[in-house]
């Protein structure tokens, strides 16, 4: 059956959970109510795989695309796909960041899963890759079993969890002890972490100019752009995408001075107050930790997804914010 990929999640055999928006907290005076309901409609099923995929669907993946399909004909399995008209061509050609968006809601929902008394095994690509792309193939097959093991307390953090936009606050250190417990967190991946401030430097110049090239590359920022969800009404009627809520975003909006057209002018007054601002998160990270895979297999990239996650909601646990 055929149903809506921006608003629900789409589940092969029937049924559907309304899909995930932008991050959690919206302090606004125009709030996207619609965009921000699986919050609130995360645990509000009885079918256990269901149950699952309703925290699932609030994992962190790139742009927020949410590229995922269910199959649930199978009797106590999930089988995930990923949705391809939802890939990234230009900012993730080869489907990477992608692949580890998946890894993220697969130990999400396996997360879930476990604190309802069910264990979840992964079968991952069971029917082969591509290394230079992603296809029709299912990603996965889950399969669901009772198990007496202990929940994760992650599980307390998913509906807390958020990929941080924001500058940081440089007057607050990072305590080495939070770090190391952080990094803790991590099953499947070697993780290490810095807060020394000559590191520090060299790691704010690095995320810079990485994130320059990818404004500076027509292409690349071109993508990005058209998937800029500006306002609360764009918010609600794409819940996907790089969200612009708030006053400012609304009232400039109102105005006609922020719009695709305008940001896309690199001339333009909001290009530069743009940069400005993205280069203002990279330019006051507090502390660094990074993930390392034995290969960049879609197996490693799927492991490297669902170390990212179980960071994000143990640095949630500890008071600290992330992004990627």
């Amino acid at each position: 059956m055929t149903l809506s990929r921006r608003k629900t999640l789409a589940i092969l055999g029937g049924g559907a959970i309304v899909a995930a928006g932008g991050a959690g907290a919206f302090a606004v005076t125009r709030t996207p109510d619609a965009a921000i309901k699986p919050w609130s409609a995360a645990g509000g099923y009885s079918e256990p795989r269901m149950q699952a995929l309703s925290y699932a669907i609030l994992a962190p993946n790139p742009h927020n695309r949410q590229p995922w399909s269910v199959d649930l004909t199978t009797p106590d399995q999930v089988t995930l796909f990923v949705d391809t008209d939802r890939l990234l061509p230009h900012t993730d050609p080869f489907g990477r960041q992608i692949t580890i968006g998946l890894g993220c809601f697969l130990e999400v929902m396996r997360i879930a899963a476990l604190n309802a008394g069910l264990a979840v095994t992964f079968d991952i690509f069971p029917e082969g890759e591509l290394s230079d792309a992603l296809d029709s193939r299912p990603v996965a097959h889950c399969t669901f079993t009772k198990t007496d093991q202990p929940r994760d307390p992650l599980f307390d953090q998913v509906l807390h969890r958020r990929s941080l936009k924001e500058p940081y606050d440089t007057t607050r250190p990072v305590p080495a002890g939070v770090l190391n417990s952080v990094l803790s967190a991590a099953q499947r991946t070697k993780v290490a972490g810095t807060l020394e401030p000559e590191e520090i430097a060299f790691w704010r110049e690095l995320t810079r100019d990485a994130l320059r090239i990818e404004i500076e590359t027509p292409r690349t920022y071109k993508e990005s752009v058209d998937l800029f969800r500006i306002g609360h009404r764009e918010i609600n009627t794409n819940p996907d995408g790089i969200d612009f809520s708030g006053p400012l975003f609304e009232g400039m909006a109102l105005v006609g001075a922020f719009t695709r057209e305008i940001v896309l002018d690199t001339s333009s007054m909001a290009y530069q107050e743009g940069l400005n601002a993205v280069y203002a998160n990279t330019d006051t990270g507090m502390g660094y930790l990074w993930q390392t895979t034995p290969g960049n297999t879609r197996a490693d990239q799927i492991d490297a997804g669902r170390d990212w996650v179980r960071l994000n909601l143990a640095a949630t646990g500890v008071g600290l914010s992330k992004q990627p």
